[in-house]
């Protein structure tokens, strides 16, 4: 009686997430897998069928999307670097002792941009760096620069604005993990030698490496499917300069209206995702 009245306990406990995590994750990913098997257009839908791998083909076949995957790689293999570099100057920063008011005003500020959502970024960064009447054009003596319609500003604009809004992140999350070194190995480390790299290398940067990981994972994932921000800023113009492939994605879904192809789309993007994260995990974690 105990343990039917224990098993109905825990059910009573976790049920609720196990219903609410297959309704919200588990359902919609079966559902897209199902779409990317089959020819789905919504304009076409008497004419759904299935199909098989023939729009996974599609995909790997098509050089425009290999483009966009391209364009994403290059941002975040621009913006992630710059992200954990200034994040771990300010972290470092930060562990110093004293001045213990202004660090925590500096750690209040920090969760601000984080605070902010990718489309409010997007709307900011259109009303600052329009052409005319921008603040960032007239600070620079009504310089006329055209931020936006510049394929190459357009790009150097998305990097600045998510370096802006996730370095923070970084920061706090190796700032956390700074805490966790022992104080006593850390001050002997630094009466040992004056070099700040050498105390960084072999004392600090074990600790740091966990958070370091799920810096890189969360990152990753997140300016994989970076669109937002994007969106609202350039909707992926001028041209296709800053289609990425979440952009791409939702042009063949919704503009394009062929479920299949954009469910393939994402499902190789799910994939790559999962094999980056695997990937940081066992180069990080092979000297730990």
């Amino acid at each position: 009686m105990r343990g039917k009245v224990s098993r109905k306990t825990i059910f009573a406990f976790i049920g609720p997430a196990v219903i609410g995590l297959a309704l919200v994750g588990i359902a919609p990913l079966a559902y897209a897998i199902w779409t990317s098997l089959h020819f789905f257009n919504l304009t076409k839908l008497r004419k759904v069928k299935f199909i098989g791998l023939d729009n996974y083909g599609s995909v790997l076949s098509d050089p425009v999307f290999w483009e966009a995957m391209g364009r994403t790689f290059f941002l975040l293999g621009t913006a992630l670097p710059l992200q954990i570099a200034f994040g771990l100057c300010i972290s470092l920063v930060l562990h110093q002792p004293g001045l213990s008011l202004l660090k925590s005003l500096t750690r209040l500020s920090l969760v601000l941009p984080m605070a902010t959502t990718y489309a409010v970024v997007g709307l900011l960064g259109q009303v600052m760096f329009n052409q005319k009447f921008g603040v960032v054009n007239q600070l620079l003596g009504g310089a006329g620069i055209n931020w936006i319609g510049d394929p190459t500003n357009a790009f150097a604009m998305i990097i600045f604005w998510d370096v802006w809004q996730w370095t923070p992140f970084v920061a706090l999350v190796l700032l956390a993990g700074l805490t966790m070194v022992p104080g006593e190995v850390e001050e002997a480390a630094r009466l040992e030698t004056k070099k700040k790299w050498i105390v960084l290398r072999h004392v600090q940067l074990p600790f740091l490496v966990p958070g370091l990981v799920a810096i890189l994972i969360l990152r990753t994932a997140d300016t994989l499917k970076l669109f937002d921000m994007v969106f609202t800023l350039t909707r992926g113009g001028p041209g296709a300069s800053t289609e990425f492939i979440s952009l791409m994605i939702q042009r063949v879904g919704f503009r394009g209206f062929d479920q299949g192809l954009a469910s393939a789309q994402a499902i190789i993007l799910l994939i790559i995702t999962i094999v980056l994260a695997q990937v940081y995990i066992r180069v990080f974690y092979k000297e730990v």
